[in-house]
């Protein structure tokens, strides 16, 4: 696979503290393998001068791309678009706050070379993240694996490379609440890991808080399980079944003992616990229910305001919609 094309996407919002540290390290990195390769920058609504950044890069050095989305559609869909902008025969997925150290991107490499079509970047240390983030990241890989058919590697991010012809097929899926490590194990290929360090943030904060990463959990248990659907029914019937044996115990009291009391206490404890259990339930369901729906709304998985690739030592800026995975349409 010598003198192959490599392309390296990095998703950005709002990195600009970091973004020219990133491309250097990246830059030194690709370089040495010898390989042609692109560097894809997706902008995924950044507020600050990330995108103005890589568009004055870009001038100046022809491997420099950027995908400017018109505002945030989220991490998983930024990378999702680098991937149907990539032109590699194979893709690096990195993200730009130096977590994930790039010199591992050649590990992958050589992986590749190898035979394996994806070749995944494994945690063994995470520096600089609070005990609640690693124990909450912990928990969540342990149960979807419990949840799900599908084997997701623990102790895994973004962070991978994938063969074209892997790439190639996650075009072809079209589901909007997109879980890009998930998708990538449910379609299988021959795949093994390199195992790191993660470093602690390079400059700025994280641009995964609370809220995010609940969002995040959700869609990836929901997008790969519906047991929690199926625990929803064994509740369900498990209560039922539980109230009809109390039922027959309180008719028989009323029926032939003296020992039934009239008080609202118990009455309104029980209604509390029911409604509060069948709330949940409906949560559960309705969880489900917003993901069809933002399935059969069709719309574009992201807008691109603006594409710049410089071919033939000329910048070009292209102007389109994203229609879906693997479609363009000019404007």
């Amino acid at each position: 696979m010598s003198g192959s094309l490599i392309s390296v996407i990095v998703p950005m919002y709002n990195e600009e503290e970091v973004i020219g540290t990133t491309f250097t390290r990246l830059k030194e990195v690709m370089d040495s393998t010898g390989d042609r390769y692109e560097l894809i920058f997706v902008n995924d609504g950044s507020k600050d001068r990330s995108a103005v950044i890589i568009q004055e890069l870009s001038l100046q050095h022809k491997e420099v791309v950027l995908i400017d989305f018109s505002r945030n559609f989220g991490h998983q869909i930024a990378i999702t678009a680098g991937m149907d902008y990539a032109r590699g025969d194979a893709i690096i997925i990195i993200d730009a706050d130096l977590q994930d150290p790039p010199e591992i991107m050649l590990q992958m490499i050589a992986k590749w070379r190898e035979g394996y079509e994806v070749v995944y970047g494994k945690r063994i240390k995470r520096k600089g993240e609070t005990w609640f983030k690693k124990a909450t990241a912990k928990l969540f890989y342990r149960t979807l694996n419990a949840l799900t058919s599908v084997d997701i590697p623990t102790d895994t991010g973004d962070f991978r490379l994938i063969d074209r012809k892997v790439c190639d097929v996650l075009k072809g899926l079209k589901e909007k609440n997109r879980f890009v490590r998930g998708l990538i194990s449910w379609i299988g290929f021959k795949q093994t890991s390199v195992e790191f360090v993660r470093e602690e943030r390079f400059a700025g904060v994280t641009k995964y808080p609370l809220k995010r990463m609940i969002k995040f959990a959700l869609d990836a248990i929901t997008s790969f399980s519906y047991k929690p659907l199926r625990i929803a029914s064994y509740i369900g019937f498990t209560i039922s079944f539980v109230s009809f044996i109390y039922l027959l115990i309180v008719l028989y009291q009323r029926l032939f003992t003296n020992t039934t009391q009239v008080g609202w206490a118990s009455i309104v404890a029980i209604n509390l616990l029911f409604n509060g259990i069948i709330l949940i339930l409906l949560g559960v369901i309705g969880e489900y229910i917003g993901r069809i729906y933002e399935e059969t709304k069709n719309r574009p998985l992201y807008i691109v305001r603006e594409t710049i690739r410089q071919d033939e030592q000329s910048p070009v800026a292209d102007t389109h919609v994203k229609l879906q995975s693997g479609q363009q349409e000019e404007t």
